[in-house]
Formats: structure tokens, sequence, C-alpha cells
């Protein structure tokens, strides 16, 4: 398990991380639940789920173990037990924000490419289903992070934090389970995420040219199309989106394999460049749980809208106490 560091630069980065991401993912979770942003429910079903899952990420690997292990590390949630389980709680959430982007890339894959698939599969069923089906593998995969650890030391009868057992690193079965989870998470979904947009752009650049010529229209001519126009922001948020994921994720990835590689474990101290590229990473990777609302305010202008709405209602309300 990943220790929290004590070095100035992440007593810092960490309680602000947990102090916007937070709130910036309840604002997403209240007004893409509202369904005023103009987008189809399938669409809004799984922004609302990938939204939900990086606030479960933020609560658990942020609050729980980076800030309340940093700054109250004698808590009664660093009691074994505990531990254990919020060692898998952190495990299973970020399995579910990583899956959940790997469904919602694959649905507008199908949505945009596979046209005699899309009208069963692109409904808001199937988007739950995928969503309920996601959240419950999660849970279930991330189980045996449970079993992997024992108490570091006892103190009147009640066992302290955690330590994996030592069968962890000589069982041929505990081995198998750390590669498999590494390789679930994020490397297979990094080689998905990116071939489903590469086919997915391949397709839209397809069916534009064959569009423009069916049009008539010529190189230069500036004519409203609405069908290319939507293919066009379904493009932005899907690419925006899933390309956040792959190059936050990118150093943690580049981290594991160099580690597996060298069989590094030990470093220097806190100036060791390995040590530097692993606690990146891991910045890097929790910093990903916050940046899809800055993404839909970015991309999306009726979601621009609503937040302004959402900013404004609190203002309202005041002033209608003082009428």
């Amino acid at each position: 398990m990943h220790e929290p560091v004590t070095d100035q630069v992440y007593l810092i980065f960490y309680p602000v991380l947990g102090a916007v991401g937070i709130p910036v993912n309840l604002v997403a979770i209240v007004i893409l639940s509202r369904g005023k942003c103009g987008l189809s429910k399938c669409i809004t079903y799984y922004l609302v789920a990938m939204a939900v899952a990086d606030l479960l990420v933020v609560l658990t690997s942020v609050v729980l173990s980076r800030i309340i292990g940093v700054y109250f590390p004698a808590s009664f949630l660093s009691i074994t037990p505990l531990c254990r389980l919020k060692t898998a709680l952190i495990y299973a959430t970020k399995d579910s924000s990583v899956w959940l982007t790997v469904a919602f890339t694959f649905d507008r894959y199908v949505a945009i490419c596979c046209q005699k698939l899309k009208n069963k599969y692109c409904t808001e069923r199937t988007a739950a289903v995928v969503i309920e089906t996601v959240f419950a593998l999660s849970c279930l995969r991330n189980i045996p992070w449970y079993f992997a650890f024992i108490s570091l030391y006892t103190i009147d009868n009640v066992p302290w934090y955690c330590t994996f057992k030592s069968s962890f690193y000589t069982s041929s079965a505990w081995r198998a389970f750390s590669y498999l989870n590494h390789i679930l998470t994020p490397f297979v979904p990094l080689i998905l995420i990116s071939l489903f947009n590469l086919l997915t752009v391949k397709h839209i650049l397809v069916a534009n040219r064959i569009r423009k010529a069916l049009l008539g229209k010529k190189n230069g001519e500036k004519e409203n199309d609405s069908e290319m126009e939507n293919r066009r922001k379904s493009i932005i948020l899907l690419l925006t989106i899933s390309g956040s994921f792959i190059l936050l994720w990118m150093t943690f990835a580049v981290h594991y394999l160099y580690h597996r590689m060298t069989n590094t474990y030990n470093y220097s101290g806190s100036d060791d460049p390995v040590y530097i590229l692993q606690e990146a990473g891991y910045m890097l990777l929790l910093l990903s749980c916050c940046t899809n609302t800055c993404i839909y305010a970015v991309t999306q202008t009726k979601f621009r809208e609503e937040l302004k709405n959402l900013a404004k209602y609190p203002l309202m309300l005041i002033a209608k106490l003082f009428k």
C-alpha cells in the first residue's frame, strides 16, 4: 500500500485537491442530474456516474488516505480492520472511475460508428446496467485487498496500521493478483480508450468528407450543417474527457513499468528522481478526478449556463430575504 508522504508540496497539494475536488464533483452531479445541458439521457447517466465515482475517489484516496493519514496518523481509521477496509475502498473507487471512462468512450464509439447497434445499445436502460455492473465488479474485484494486510503492531490488544503479509511477496497467487490489478487498471483502459478514440475520429473524418461531397460543398465555404456540428461537439467532449484521462494516468503507468523492470523498491530520499516520478504519478491520477467539471464548463455552453444559474441561486435567496 502506498503510504502518504510528508514533503511540504504534498502536504499542500492534497488538502487543496480535496477542497476543490469535492465541491466541483458535487456541482457536476447536481447540474447534470437536472438534465438541462442538452445532452441525451444516456450520456447524462454516464457523466453523472463518472462524477459520483470521481467524488468517491477524492473522499477515499485524498481525504481518508492522504489528508487524514498525514495530519491525523493516529486516528481510529488507522485501526487495522478499518485500514484494510479503507485500502480496498481506495482500489475499488479508482477502478470504477477508470472503467466508467472506458464505458463512456465505448458508448460514444457505438453511437457514432455503429449505427445498427446504436438504437439497441445507446439507451438509458443499457447505460444503467453498464454503470451498475462497473460499480459491482469494481467492488468484488478488490475484496482480496482486504485480506492482503496484517497489523503493523498491537497496543492494548488493539491492532494498528496495515502492512502487507509476507506471503504477498512470495505467494504466486498474490503476485498474479497484483499483476492483474495493474493490467486491468490502468493499462487495459489506456489501450481501449486510445483504440476507441482512434476508430471514432477516423469514422467522423470519413463521414464528414462523404457528407461534404453529398452536399456539394466546396473547400473554404462556411455553410451551416447541424449534423456535422453535433458530431464536432460530441468528438470534442469525448476527446477532452478521455484525452485528459490518458495524459493524467500516463505518468503513473510509466513509473509502474520502470518499477517492475528495474525492481526499484527503495529510494535515496525525496529528491530521488524515481521517487519524484512516483509521487507525480499519484498526484496526477488523483487530479484526474477533478478535471471533468472543468471540461464540461469549457466545452458545453448549456453546462456553463446552468453553472451560472447555480451560482446565482444563493444570491437570489439572500436578496429575497432582505426584501
